[in-house]
């Protein structure tokens, strides 16, 4: 992941993830463009139990940044899209920017022995993002 790609983003593109350990019930997040620095580490601000990424963690994660900067690149092209739903009165449009706004994002990975759930939140470019 570049610092173009990060740049490009113009916005923080948050992640979190509920903390491993059984006892602690904080929430670890952290900014996903931050994960490209060599020493990157996430902390639960509960527990301070601190939370390293491998290499291949951090490559899925760079790539989910890569495809957020794609999307922003292309909110004009979707801003007129729709995802077609069909159901037994017909057909249902539902405006793909609805769907990038309204519905949780979640990517779950592999993580040790676990499926982990990584919550992505992402700040719109401006106020009239797919207006």
């Amino acid at each position: 992941m570049s610092s173009r790609t990060t740049n490009e983003l113009g916005a923080k593109a948050q992640i979190d993830f509920h903390c491993f350990d059984p006892e602690c019930d904080g929430v670890v997040k952290f900014n996903l463009a931050d994960i490209s620095a060599r020493d990157f580490q996430a902390v639960c601000p509960k527990c301070h139990r601190p939370y390293a990424l491998d290499a291949a963690l951090k490559d899925k994660l760079g790539r989910m940044l890569e495809l957020i900067v794609a999307i922003r690149h292309a909110e004009d092209i979707l801003g007129d899209s729709n995802v077609s739903v069909n159901v037994a009165g017909g057909e249902v449009k539902i405006p793909y920017a609805l769907l990038l706004t309204r519905l949780n994002t979640l990517i779950t990975l592999e993580v040790g022995d676990r499926k982990v759930d990584f919550h992505l939140w992402v700040e719109p470019s401006s106020p009239d993002t797919f207006r």
